[in-house]
C-alpha cells in the first residue's frame, strides 16, 4: 500500500503531462504518481513514463471509467486526483494530503470557483454551468460544497474503496460530491488557484452534451438518494393538477346536481390514484435508502479494518 498516490487520468495531454508530473514530484516527493492513459493518440504515455510516473491503461473511453479502474487497482492511505492539463496547482496538494492523513477528512475538494476560475476560464457557458450545478446540489442536498465539478480532490482509503463508480464520463465529479454528502462523509473545501489551459492544449469537455449529462446525473441521483422528496413532489403536483380540473366539475354538480363531464371526473380520479402511488413509492424507497445507509456503515468499518491489516503488512 502506498502512503500517497497521485492519480492522473489522461487523454491526449502530451503538451502538459511532463510538467504536471514534475510539479507533483517536487511537492510530494514521497508520493507514487500514476498516469492512466485513456486511448491517447499522441505520446502522453511515453512522456509520462520518461518523467517518472507509473503508466497504466484504461481502454474504455471516459473519465468515469478511468477513475473506476484507478480506485480498483491502487491502494493508498491518501489519494490525490488531478488532471493532466496543468490547470490545477500542485502546490495545494500538501495541504489537501494533511487534511486526509491528520484530520481524517474523507474528501477534500479543490475549490476553483472561490478564486480565479471565472477570471481564467474563457468559456462563459462552462462558468454558468459550474454555478448552476453548485447551486442545484447545495440546494437539493442541503450542503455547502464550494465546487461540485472540480477534478482536483483528495480522498481517504475508506472513501475510495466504498465509492460505487457508476458514471462513465465527466459527470463522475458530481457523483462523488453527492455520494459524500448522502453518506455523511467528512468533506472539506480548500481554495486553489485555477489557471486556464496553456496554448495548444484542448479541453475534452463538451459544454452542451456533457453539461446535459451532468444535469441528468443530478436528477438521477436526487431520485436515488432522496426518493421521498422526489416522489412526494410528483405526488403533490399531480394532486394539484387533479384538483384544478375537478373544481369546475364539483361546482357544476353543486349548482345543478349533475355531472356533465364524466371523462374529466374519471381522469381526475386516476390522477389522484397515481399521486397516492407516487407517495407510497417514495415511502418504500426511503426505507430501502435508510437500510442502504446502515449497510454502508458496515462497509466503512470493513474498509478501515482492511486498511489496518495492509498497513501492518507494509
Amino acid at each position: 500500500m502506498d502512503k500517497i498516490a497521485v492519480l492522473i487520468p489522461c487523454y491526449n495531454e502530451a503538451k502538459t503531462i511532463k510538467k504536471v508530473i514534475e510539479d507533483y514530484k517536487k511537492v510530494l516527493p514521497e508520493a507514487v504518481i500514476y498516469v492512466y492513459d485513456n486511448n491517447s493518440t499522441d505520446s502522453t504515455d511515453k512522456i509520462a513514463r520518461q518523467a517518472g510516473a507509473v503508466v497504466r491503461y484504461e481502454y474504455q473511453q471516459g473519465k468515469g471509467n478511468v477513475i473506476r479502474r484507478m480506485f480498483r487497482e491502487i491502494d493508498a492511505d491518501c489519494y490525490i486526483m488531478t488532471d493532466g492539463d496543468d490547470t490545477y496547482p500542485a502546490e495545494s496538494a500538501r495541504e489537501m494530503v494533511e487534511l486526509v492523513l491528520k484530520q481524517k477528512v474523507d474528501m477534500v475538494v479543490g475549490d476553483r470557483l472561490s478564486s480565479t476560475y471565472f477570471k481564467e476560464n474563457k468559456r462563459p457557458f462552462h462558468n454558468f454551468g459550474n454555478s448552476l450545478v453548485r447551486w442545484s446540489i447545495n440546494h437539493l442536498f442541503k450542503t455547502d460544497i464550494k465546487d461540485i465539478m472540480t477534478g482536483y480532490r483528495a480522498f481517504s482509503y475508506e472513501f475510495v474503496k466504498t465509492f460505487p463508480v457508476l458514471s462513465k464520463g465527466f459527470e463522475i465529479e458530481t457523483e462523488m460530491s453527492i455520494h459524500a454528502v448522502d453518506k455523511n462523509m467528512f468533506v472539506r473545501n480548500v481554495i486553489i488557484e485555477y489557471r486556464d489551459r496553456p496554448t495548444g492544449s484542448v479541453s475534452k469537455l463538451n459544454t452542451y452534451s456533457d453539461g446535459i449529462k451532468v444535469l441528468k446525473t443530478i436528477v438521477r441521483l436526487f431520485r436515488t438518494y432522496k426518493p421521498m422528496t422526489f416522489f412526494s413532489s410528483i405526488a403533490f403536483l399531480l394532486f394539484i393538477l387533479a384538483t384544478i380540473f375537478f373544481i369546475p366539475v364539483l361546482i357544476t354538480y353543486i349548482h345543478t346536481g349533475e355531472v356533465p363531464n364524466f371523462p374529466t371526473l374519471i381522469v381526475c380520479g386516476f390522477v389522484v390514484i397515481t399521486a397516492i402511488q407516487s407517495m407510497f413509492s417514495g415511502l418504500i424507497l426511503a426505507t430501502i435508502v435508510q437500510k442502504n445507509k446502515q449497510d454502508f456503515e458496515i462497509e466503512l468499518q470493513n474498509a478501515a479494518k482492511t486498511k489496518k491489516e495492509e498497513s501492518r503488512e507494509r
